[in-house]
Protein backbone atom coordinates (compact mmCIF):
# COMPACT_ATOMS: atom_id res chain seq x y z
CA UNK A 1 0.00 0.00 0.00
CA UNK A 2 1.13 3.17 -1.22
CA UNK A 3 1.54 5.98 1.79
CA UNK A 4 0.14 9.68 0.21
CA UNK A 5 -0.28 11.88 2.68
CA UNK A 6 -1.87 14.60 0.18
CA UNK A 7 -4.94 15.08 1.88
CA UNK A 8 -5.28 13.52 5.81
CA UNK A 9 -8.85 14.04 7.38
CA UNK A 10 -8.78 13.19 11.23
CA UNK A 11 -12.39 12.14 12.16
CA UNK A 12 -12.99 13.15 15.89
CA UNK A 13 -16.72 12.47 17.43
CA UNK A 14 -15.70 15.56 19.40
CA UNK A 15 -15.60 17.56 16.25
CA UNK A 16 -18.06 15.29 14.23
CA UNK A 17 -21.19 16.69 16.21
CA UNK A 18 -22.92 13.87 16.54
CA UNK A 19 -22.27 12.83 12.54
CA UNK A 20 -21.48 9.10 12.11
CA UNK A 21 -17.48 9.01 11.81
CA UNK A 22 -18.11 6.26 9.17
CA UNK A 23 -19.97 8.11 7.23
CA UNK A 24 -17.83 11.40 7.44
CA UNK A 25 -14.80 8.69 7.21
CA UNK A 26 -16.42 7.69 3.35
CA UNK A 27 -17.35 10.85 2.19
CA UNK A 28 -14.18 12.23 3.11
CA UNK A 29 -12.09 9.67 0.75
CA UNK A 30 -15.02 9.97 -2.06
CA UNK A 31 -13.42 13.60 -2.07
CA UNK A 32 -9.67 12.82 -2.29
CA UNK A 33 -8.77 11.61 0.86
CA UNK A 34 -5.36 9.56 0.77
CA UNK A 35 -5.66 8.81 4.23
CA UNK A 36 -8.07 8.70 7.25
CA UNK A 37 -6.92 8.75 11.56
CA UNK A 38 -9.73 7.66 13.87
CA UNK A 39 -8.49 10.03 16.84
CA UNK A 40 -11.30 9.42 19.86
CA UNK A 41 -9.59 10.96 22.97
CA UNK A 42 -12.76 10.18 25.13
CA UNK A 43 -14.23 6.78 24.05
CA UNK A 44 -14.02 3.33 26.05
CA UNK A 45 -11.72 1.20 24.46
CA UNK A 46 -14.80 -1.27 23.18
CA UNK A 47 -15.91 2.11 21.22
CA UNK A 48 -12.55 2.75 19.96
CA UNK A 49 -12.59 -0.60 18.20
CA UNK A 50 -16.40 0.14 16.99
CA UNK A 51 -15.45 3.13 15.94
CA UNK A 52 -12.09 1.99 13.90
CA UNK A 53 -14.35 -1.20 12.64
CA UNK A 54 -16.61 0.75 11.51
CA UNK A 55 -14.82 3.35 9.61
CA UNK A 56 -12.50 -0.02 7.73
CA UNK A 57 -15.92 -0.84 6.49
CA UNK A 58 -16.52 2.07 4.91
CA UNK A 59 -12.99 2.86 3.24
CA UNK A 60 -13.21 -0.57 1.83
CA UNK A 61 -12.48 -0.59 -1.91
CA UNK A 62 -11.63 3.70 -1.66
CA UNK A 63 -7.63 2.13 -1.13
CA UNK A 64 -7.38 5.22 1.91
CA UNK A 65 -5.70 3.65 5.03
CA UNK A 66 -6.96 4.19 8.54
CA UNK A 67 -4.45 4.92 11.05
CA UNK A 68 -5.66 4.94 14.70
CA UNK A 69 -4.11 7.82 17.04
CA UNK A 70 -2.58 6.74 20.28
CA UNK A 71 -3.73 2.92 20.89
CA UNK A 72 -2.11 0.14 19.41
CA UNK A 73 -4.94 -2.40 21.59
CA UNK A 74 -7.50 -0.80 19.26
CA UNK A 75 -4.95 -0.97 15.74
CA UNK A 76 -4.61 -4.43 16.63
CA UNK A 77 -8.35 -5.64 17.29
CA UNK A 78 -9.60 -3.79 14.36
CA UNK A 79 -6.82 -4.72 11.76
CA UNK A 80 -6.34 -1.23 11.44
CA UNK A 81 -3.58 0.03 8.84
CA UNK A 82 -1.68 1.60 11.58
CA UNK A 83 -0.87 3.99 14.20
CA UNK A 84 -0.08 7.65 15.14
CA UNK A 85 1.55 8.68 17.76
CA UNK A 86 3.08 11.70 19.67
CA UNK A 87 6.35 12.31 21.72
CA UNK A 88 4.55 10.87 24.77
CA UNK A 89 3.14 7.93 23.61
CA UNK A 90 4.99 4.32 22.72
CA UNK A 91 7.97 4.93 21.25
CA UNK A 92 8.00 4.11 17.47
CA UNK A 93 10.53 1.23 17.77
CA UNK A 94 7.95 -0.40 20.13
CA UNK A 95 5.55 0.16 18.02
CA UNK A 96 7.17 -1.15 14.70
CA UNK A 97 8.23 -4.45 17.31
CA UNK A 98 4.48 -4.91 18.53
CA UNK A 99 2.57 -3.99 14.87
CA UNK A 100 4.89 -5.37 12.50
CA UNK A 101 6.72 -4.36 9.73
CA UNK A 102 3.59 -3.75 7.55
CA UNK A 103 1.97 -0.86 9.62
CA UNK A 104 1.96 2.65 9.15
CA UNK A 105 3.91 4.21 11.65
CA UNK A 106 3.25 7.89 11.94
CA UNK A 107 4.86 10.52 14.50
CA UNK A 108 3.91 14.52 15.53
CA UNK A 109 6.74 16.63 15.29
CA UNK A 110 6.39 19.80 17.08
CA UNK A 111 9.88 21.05 17.69
CA UNK A 112 13.58 20.26 17.28
CA UNK A 113 13.57 17.72 19.91
CA UNK A 114 11.24 15.87 18.71
CA UNK A 115 13.12 15.65 15.07
CA UNK A 116 16.40 14.48 17.15
CA UNK A 117 14.47 11.69 19.20
CA UNK A 118 12.95 10.19 15.78
CA UNK A 119 14.93 6.87 15.78
CA UNK A 120 15.93 5.98 12.26
CA UNK A 121 14.18 3.59 9.90
CA UNK A 122 11.47 3.11 12.74
CA UNK A 123 8.43 5.80 10.89
CA UNK A 124 6.56 5.92 8.14
CA UNK A 125 5.35 9.34 7.91
CA UNK A 126 5.82 12.54 10.07
CA UNK A 127 3.52 15.48 10.92
CA UNK A 128 4.82 18.55 11.99
CA UNK A 129 2.27 21.32 13.68
CA UNK A 130 0.54 23.39 15.14
CA UNK A 131 1.43 25.02 12.00
CA UNK A 132 -1.56 27.89 12.64
CA UNK A 133 -4.25 28.77 16.09
CA UNK A 134 -6.88 25.50 16.03
CA UNK A 135 -10.02 24.90 18.41
CA UNK A 136 -9.94 20.91 17.37
CA UNK A 137 -7.14 20.48 19.78
CA UNK A 138 -5.98 22.08 22.95
CA UNK A 139 -2.23 23.44 22.25
CA UNK A 140 -0.03 25.29 24.88
CA UNK A 141 2.50 25.75 22.32
CA UNK A 142 2.06 28.85 19.91
CA UNK A 143 1.56 28.37 16.25
CA UNK A 144 4.82 28.21 14.69
CA UNK A 145 3.28 29.23 11.12
CA UNK A 146 5.00 29.25 8.05
CA UNK A 147 8.20 30.23 8.29
CA UNK A 148 8.54 27.41 11.70
CA UNK A 149 6.71 24.70 9.04
CA UNK A 150 9.62 25.52 6.78
CA UNK A 151 12.40 25.58 9.41
CA UNK A 152 11.11 22.02 10.92
CA UNK A 153 10.46 20.34 7.35
CA UNK A 154 14.20 21.34 6.43
CA UNK A 155 15.81 19.91 9.34
CA UNK A 156 13.36 16.69 9.48
CA UNK A 157 14.50 15.84 5.71
CA UNK A 158 18.42 16.16 7.05
CA UNK A 159 17.76 13.91 9.38
CA UNK A 160 15.08 11.27 7.32
CA UNK A 161 15.04 12.39 3.71
CA UNK A 162 12.89 9.30 2.99
CA UNK A 163 9.69 10.23 5.73
CA UNK A 164 7.20 12.06 4.04
CA UNK A 165 5.99 15.07 5.78
CA UNK A 166 2.92 16.10 6.23
CA UNK A 167 1.50 19.93 8.45
CA UNK A 168 -1.62 19.81 10.73
CA UNK A 169 -3.72 22.76 13.00
CA UNK A 170 -5.56 25.62 11.50
CA UNK A 171 -5.04 24.05 7.95
CA UNK A 172 -8.23 25.14 5.62
CA UNK A 173 -8.62 26.20 2.38
CA UNK A 174 -7.06 29.62 2.51
CA UNK A 175 -3.68 28.07 3.64
CA UNK A 176 -3.22 25.00 2.16
CA UNK A 177 -1.47 25.69 -0.80
CA UNK A 178 1.32 27.91 1.18
CA UNK A 179 1.62 24.90 3.69
CA UNK A 180 2.60 22.90 0.59
CA UNK A 181 4.74 25.73 -0.81
CA UNK A 182 6.54 25.49 2.14
CA UNK A 183 7.42 22.23 1.44
CA UNK A 184 5.09 20.21 3.53
CA UNK A 185 4.13 16.83 0.98
CA UNK A 186 0.58 17.29 2.12
CA UNK A 187 -1.90 18.77 4.91
CA UNK A 188 -3.72 16.80 7.80
CA UNK A 189 -6.69 18.21 8.70
CA UNK A 190 -10.03 18.05 11.33
CA UNK A 191 -12.53 20.59 11.20
CA UNK A 192 -12.25 21.60 7.22
CA UNK A 193 -13.95 18.39 6.56
CA UNK A 194 -15.53 16.75 9.01
CA UNK A 195 -17.67 20.36 10.54
CA UNK A 196 -18.14 21.36 7.24
CA UNK A 197 -21.68 21.17 6.01
CA UNK A 198 -20.57 18.57 2.90
CA UNK A 199 -17.40 16.76 4.04
CA UNK A 200 -17.14 15.16 0.68
CA UNK A 201 -17.30 18.75 -1.28
CA UNK A 202 -14.72 20.43 1.49
CA UNK A 203 -12.29 17.66 0.80
CA UNK A 204 -12.67 17.58 -2.98
CA UNK A 205 -11.44 21.48 -2.95
CA UNK A 206 -8.70 21.04 -0.14
CA UNK A 207 -7.50 18.09 -2.72
CA UNK A 208 -7.64 20.45 -5.88
CA UNK A 209 -5.71 22.95 -3.95
CA UNK A 210 -2.96 20.58 -2.80
CA UNK A 211 -2.62 18.53 -6.41
CA UNK A 212 -2.39 22.54 -7.73
CA UNK A 213 0.19 23.72 -5.34
CA UNK A 214 2.55 20.71 -5.53
CA UNK A 215 2.20 20.75 -9.57
CA UNK A 216 3.48 24.39 -9.04
CA UNK A 217 6.37 23.34 -6.54
CA UNK A 218 7.38 20.89 -9.28
CA UNK A 219 7.65 23.58 -12.21
CA UNK A 220 9.67 25.64 -10.39
CA UNK A 221 12.11 23.31 -9.07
Amino acid sequence: MKLDLSLYVLVDPAVARGKPLAALAAAAARGGATLVQLRDKLGATRQLIDEALAIKHALRGSGVPLIVNDRADVVLAASADGIHVGGDDIDPATLRRLLGPRAIIGVSIKNESDIAALPPGAVDYAVIGGVFATTSKDNPDPPIGIEGLRRLRELLRARAPQVPVGAIAGINEENAAAVIGAGAEGIAVISAVIAAADAEAAARRLRALVDGARAKNESSA
